[in-house]
């Protein structure tokens, strides 16, 4: 744990004890004072010639000889080579180019088979199918001539027989009516049923209307007792709260000594209780590569770890 931190290294970061992040006790040089490829200064260096100018000679190149992109070529002709090659692929012929027997047949018309391979098709031929003889299905019903006319309001002309006139008295709906309501009547009992909880106005018609019953009447004084003419006043005006008790009928009420919350005594030999750190947290962590340069380079073999650049 550092000087003046409240928290262990156990619960910022999750280890035992944080390291240095400084160094691991060596002194610092500075990049301009550090010796760096000391071999280059030491041995004899690479050491080239002066600059060539251009000229036709082959002393400014590689090669010895001058090497020409096309060599031995010579004029050719484009139509003599296509000929040359046209009778190298007539060679290859076995025989004669395929001729057929004759030209191709035009048709005389539509429906015509001159000049197909197939031929005439019998499903398509003109000629006439034998088929059955035909068989009449019979002679239809024969009923009486019809009458003329629509036949309306005419008896006995149409299929159904002509209904009979039934007499109907001429109320017979509203006796009816009268009758079921004289059965409905003699069903019910007492009045009609009526809720006292329905719904009313706030403000009724009547505004000296109340449920209440009234209190007993007032009785009048007896002759020998006198009513006081004064009416009463209080003693001094009514006074605002100001933050207590002032101007009211009851006294403020007196502090109770009471705990709100009863407080347990604590145990004199208590052992402290365990808390466990708070989970994994996020450390410095450095990679393999700086792991396995720091184990292989270190203050002691700095200068001579360093492979030269240019040496020879």
């Amino acid at each position: 744990m550092r000087q003046g931190d409240s928290k262990s290294d156990m619960e910022r970061l999750g280890v035992f004890k944080e390291m240095s992040y400084i160094s691991v006790g060596d002194k610092y040089t500075a990049p301009s004072n550090r010796p760096f490829n000391e071999s280059a200064y030491r041995s004899r260096q690479m050491q080239v010639g002066v600059a060539k100018q251009q000229c036709a000679l082959q002393s400014g190149y590689f090669d010895k000889t001058f090497k020409r992109i096309f060599e031995h070529e010579a004029l050719s002709d484009p139509l003599k080579l296509t000929h040359q090659n046209r009778i190298q692929q007539a060679k290859k012929n076995l025989g004669k180019a395929f001729l057929p027997c004759n030209g191709v047949k035009k048709p005389c018309g539509s429906g015509n088979y001159y000049g197909t391979l197939s031929g005439p098709v019998e499903a398509m031929s003109p000629l006439a199918v034998a088929r059955k003889a035909h068989r009449s299905p019979g002679r239809n019903i024969v009923t009486s001539n019809p009458k003329k006319g629509s036949g309306y309001s005419y008896p006995n002309v149409t299929l159904s027989k002509v209904e009979l006139y039934a007499s109907d008295p001429y109320d017979r709906a509203r006796e009816a009516l009268k009758k079921a309501a004289i059965i409905h009547r003699s069903k019910l009992r007492d009045g009609p049923f009526k809720l006292n909880l329905h719904p009313r106005d706030y403000f009724q018609a009547n505004p000296y209307r109340c449920d209440k019953p009234l209190p007993p009447a007032h009785k009048p004084l007896a002759p020998g007792q006198k009513v006081s003419p004064v009416p009463f006043k209080p003693p001094s005006p009514s006074k605002k709260i100001g933050g207590m008790k002032a101007g009211t009928f009851n006294s403020y009420p007196s502090h109770s000594a009471d705990l709100y919350v009863i407080r347990h005594s604590k145990p004199t030999n208590q052992e402290p209780i365990f808390h466990p750190p708070p989970g994994p947290k996020s450390t410095p962590v450095k990679s393999i590569i700086t792991v396995n340069v720091n184990r292989s380079v270190h203050a002691a073999n700095y200068t001579s770890t360093f492979p030269a650049v240019m040496t020879f």
